[in-house]
């Protein structure tokens, strides 16, 4: 993913939006990496029920009273459970957003059937002999507008069709306000519309200039969080988990990650200090396991593309033109001869000790 990543709190100057120096917010370690080794190591400083730290017992090979380091054994499942249980983890698995908004599809069918209505839109274009119709979304280089769409469509399934209302303190947004403005008394009792999620995200990216594909990572940690903390994203935490996800995603993609104090300037009414600690304890929920296999990344994006399918979200389409054909062909071209070099490296790797066979033999003289 991302190369050079930031870590949550710095006291140099921001690489991408301006911020008023002095003052505040207290930075950390230089590299990312760094702070959330020293995370894992002290635990973290929140105490969050996901920590990095191995049970008691578990201590360091040398025995020197080192830190206790969790092993990788003790994070292996069998594959049948791993599958089952960490779908954000395993390209096999499939999304929990898509399996929650089966449930909505099947009843759009069943009411579409029932009353001979057309399920798809009437404007859609289809391709034909004469006229193909292409999209501008791909795998590598996603729409970002149809991105954010489908992401925000899928936090609205799961908080519609959660199971139950398991959360944590850290991101009820009673207890860590994001705005000024006083939370209502039932601000748990409703579930926010696809457009309110949409406007949140969307104005979030806009500002920290983000990607889409840092919108698809950032549904795979809010998965993977689900899954690992076992909580359900519900109308008292959606915004703190959903900006938690953007705010690991950015700095874990983006070469050029946004720090902390920037979205601070986004959302005015946020402290440092509580973005840092509800960092902290994001990671400690993941088990600072934020790896993104590129065959999770294609799954993720493909079953945003079925989503938006379902819900007649359309991708804009524009008739394939000369141009496009030919940039295409040359993109196809390119990919095919580095896959032929890397292949014929391959080879000469494998066959490298059949040249062995011509070496000249000597007759060996016994005295």
């Amino acid at each position: 993913m991302g190369n050079t990543v930031t870590c949550c709190v710095s006291p140099d100057a921001s690489p991408k939006l301006s911020r008023a120096r002095g003052g505040g917010a207290a930075p950390g370690p230089d590299r990312w990496a760094d702070a959330y080794q020293a995370a894992a190591v002290a635990g973290g400083g929140g105490g969050g029920s996901g920590s990095a730290e191995a049970e008691s017992g578990d201590s360091d090979p040398g025995g020197g009273g080192g830190p206790h380091l969790q092993h990788i054994s003790d994070r292996e499942f069998p594959d049948d459970l791993a599958l089952e249980s960490n779908p954000s983890d395993h390209p096999r698995a499939s999304t929990i957003f898509l399996s929650k908004s089966q449930t909505d599809v099947r009843e759009k069918r069943k009411s579409n059937h029932i009353n001979h209505v057309s399920p798809g839109q009437l404007t859609k274009k289809y391709s034909s002999c004469s006229t193909i119709f292409i999209d501008d979304s791909t795998v590598s280089q996603p729409n970002l507008r149809s991105t954010i769409k489908c992401v925000t469509l899928a936090i609205f399934y799961h908080i519609k069709n959660r199971d139950s209302d398991r959360s944590l303190d850290i991101f009820d947004e009673k207890s860590h306000p994001l705005t000024r403005e006083e939370v209502p008394d039932d601000y748990y009792k409703h579930d926010p519309d696809h457009k309110h999620i949409y406007r949140f995200v969307r104005t979030l990216f806009s500002a920290a200039q983000l990607t889409a594909e840092c919108a698809i990572v950032t549904l795979v940690y809010l998965e993977r969080l689900l899954t690992y903390a076992e909580i359900d994203i519900c109308p008292s935490n959606w915004k703190r988990i959903v900006l938690g996800a953007i705010l690991l995603a950015s700095k874990v993609w983006d070469d050029q990650a946004v720090w902390n104090v920037d979205y601070c300037q986004i959302l005015k009414d946020i402290t440092v200090e509580d973005m840092n600690e509800m960092e902290r304890h994001f990671l400690e929920l993941l088990q600072f396991n934020i790896n993104v296999p590129a065959s999770v990344y294609a799954k993720y994006y493909f079953d945003l593309r079925s989503l938006a399918d379902d819900n007649n979200l359309s991708f804009l389409l524009e008739p394939l033109s000369k141009e496009r054909a030919q940039k295409l062909e040359a993109i196809s071209r390119l990919c095919e001869d580095k896959y032929k070099d890397l292949s014929k490296a391959a080879m000469r790797r494998s066959f490298s000790a059949d040249n062995l066979v011509g070496i000249r033999r000597s007759n060996a003289i016994l005295s």
